[in-house]
């Protein structure tokens, strides 16, 4: 039903303290799957439950107690809503009791309840003793004042309440939300008879139909979902919050491990680096900068270099800022939490909070660092996007920014929209959409204007600078950024902008006289040469001025269309062009359209030199079209 809510119920305590048993009283399933584990008699991997009370659907998750088995525990553990503390009446509180406890902690699961199992093995006064030893156990923890529920699977006495405190903790659990990006981390891979691949795990976000394409990280292929189990039946849809078995299409399961994730297709990008918010236990050890852990991230695991940010050793207790360098790809959102365990021996040391999913390399004691993971993990969603934008200076897309914070794109473009009201972003484009700070624009105006004056002062005599030079001069900002300051500029009317150039406004060219003499020589001598032109090289060579003041005369000639450059080395002046034209145009009209090079040489009374550049510069100009050794004119 679609108003039913959907909550995962996390089994935690140590080994051999009846939390299978209970979940199997509770459910009527046994959650141990694998024979070795009713063999054995403990759990050695995930196993699940489900349960439905009123208008809540429970889905247990019964995880591994015994100390080699806790990193089974953690892949379960990260979708996890109420935790039950399992704690037998007969040996109270035990090494993993403290371990699941400290990890529950650390994974900030907001709610849970302690059940003192095996209620029936003692008497009153002894369970009483238990009782107050939980109660100083969980003091100032999130289990603080939580119901206490002595229990016993085999007697059936307790149960009743218990199922009471469930539903009631159940109620007052956070609902997942199903209108976010989809995203399912994968804790089992197995293959069915006459079904293919199936994969398990608990649905974080978002919601997931059969039909669906679906993409799967980190190995970036796309998948097809075939069909959906969730609470041991088919449905056609699974949404947050559910535990979700997955049939895949296009891929053999065993190339499918756990700690991957599904997710909506091309919206995510697995990371090696975060940057995150790290606690320490007070029973670890100081933890040293450069130390290496294992990383533990719903059901991803990694081997973790922790670079702290702003210190050289963490002490027990403390939290820090820190960059995580992971040797295997994970894909994290900002406010997904982790778990520390010691590299050897593997003990839970502490957690934290990503902060940064795809952060860049810092450099130690960066104040600007500490600032941005400050606001980034503290502020509201604008401030967070402003210092997200204020990090990328050069702009930032909507893919990136989804990528990085998992936002939808109505929410992205509101707030961007709300920042361009207020004047702290600049929306570069809507299609493709991509937006940067108003700082950094503004920044990008002033080092412009100050590259063309500077351009002006040592190029007097050129026109403008072309905007590719100009964006490499002025600090070769992003191209998008580059544009909207040439903008605010050409508005302001501190530029203008004519074709490829970028000259300041108004500005004319003034020519020294010696300069404006040279003009005039390298005109005429053109003029008078008609058709038969001299070599440019012979005409700059002759003037009064050096030679790089020769050229650029010579460029403002050819920019004011008063010469004509055919080919290298070969300028004709204007009124030269214009004769040849009206040639053609008469030799058309009394000997029609053909012209052999023969006849156009005849005709213009030059060489083979200047006749076949002057023929392939009236092709460029649609004047002739080359017909083999003759032109058609046009």
């Amino acid at each position: 039903m679609e108003n039913t809510k959907h909550v995962i119920v996390g089994t935690a305590g140590h080994i051999d303290h009846g939390k299978s048993a209970l979940v199997e009283a509770l459910t009527g399933t046994n959650p141990d799957r694998l024979e070795e584990e009713k063999r054995r008699g403990i759990t050695i991997d995930l196993g699940f439950a489900f349960m439905g009370l009123e208008d809540v659907r429970l889905g247990f998750v019964d995880v591994p107690g015994h100390e080699r088995f806790v990193r089974n525990m953690l892949a379960g553990a990260g979708g996890i809503d109420v935790v039950l503390l399992v704690i037998a009446a007969d040996e109270s509180i035990m090494p993993q009791t403290r371990e699941h406890f400290d990890i529950c902690r650390l994974l900030g699961i907001p709610r849970g309840i302690v059940a003192v199992t095996k209620s029936d093995l003692v008497g009153a006064d002894f369970l009483d003793l238990v009782r107050l030893e939980i109660e100083d156990f969980v003091r100032g923890s999130f289990l603080e004042g939580a119901p206490i529920v002595p229990v016993s699977a085999r007697t059936g006495a307790g149960l009743d309440l218990l199922k009471e405190e469930l539903l009631r903790a159940a109620r007052a659990a956070p609902t997942k939300d199903a209108t976010r990006h989809f995203r399912l981390p994968i804790d089992r891979s197995f293959a069915t008879k006459g079904f293919g691949t199936v994969v398990t795990g608990t649905l974080m976000a978002g919601a997931v139909q059969v039909k669906d394409e679906v993409e799967l990280h980190p190995l970036r292929q796309h998948v097809r979902v075939r069909g959906l189990h969730s609470g041991g039946k088919a449905t056609e849809r699974a949404v947050a919050g559910q535990r979700t078995a997955v049939n895949l299409a296009g891929i053999e399961h065993s190339e499918i491990k756990r700690g991957m994730v599904l997710t909506t297709p091309g919206i995510f990008e697995p990371t090696r680096r975060i940057d995150a918010r790290i606690s320490l236990l007070s029973s670890a050890r100081p933890l040293r900068n450069r130390t290496r852990a294992h990383f533990h991230q719903a059901s991803a695991e990694a081997i973790a270099e922790i670079v702290l940010l702003e210190q050289s050793e963490l002490a027990p207790g403390q939290d820090a800022l820190a960059q995580l360098r992971l040797q295997d790809p994970v894909l994290v959102l900002p406010g997904d939490r982790f778990i520390l365990r010691q590299f050897s021996p593997v003990v839970t040391i502490g957690g934290g909070v990503v902060i940064d999913s795809r952060a860049r390399w810092h450099r130690r004691n960066d104040p600007n660092v500490g600032e941005f993971l400050e606001t980034v993990e503290h502020g509201s969603q604008e401030e967070s996007f402003v210092a997200l934008a204020e990090a990328a200076p050069r702009g930032l897309t909507l893919e990136t920014i989804m990528a990085r914070t998992g936002w939808m794109e109505a929410e992205i473009r509101q707030i961007a929209t709300e920042l361009v009201e207020k004047k702290q972003l600049r929306l570069l484009g809507e299609q493709p959409f991509s937006v940067a700070p108003e700082t950094a624009v503004n920044e990008s105006s002033t080092k412009i204007k100050a590259a063309v004056d500077e351009f002006h002062r040592l190029n007097p005599l050129l026109p403008g600078i072309p905007k590719q030079e100009l964006r490499a001069r002025a600090g070769n900002a992003g191209a998008g950024v580059f544009q909207a300051a040439l903008e605010d500029l050409v508005k302001a009317r501190a530029v203008s902008v004519t074709g490829d150039l970028v000259q300041r406004a108004g500005r004319e060219i003034k020519l020294a006289p010696d300069e404006a003499r040279a003009k005039e020589t390298i005109e005429q001598e053109f003029a008078r040469a008609g058709l038969t032109v001299p070599s440019v090289s012979a005409v700059l060579g002759k003037l009064p001025v050096e030679a790089r003041r020769a050229e650029k005369i010579l460029q403002i000639l050819l920019r004011e269309n008063v010469l004509v450059k055919v080919a290298d080395d070969l300028v004709f002046h204007r009124s030269a062009v214009a004769r040849l034209r009206e040639l053609i145009a008469g030799y058309r009209k009394s000997h029609g359209d053909r012209l052999p090079i023969t006849t156009f040489k005849e005709l213009t009374g030059v060489t083979r030199k200047y006749a076949i550049p002057l023929l392939e510069y009236l092709d460029r100009e649609h004047v002739t079209r080359r017909a083999g050794d003759e032109r058609v004119i046009l």
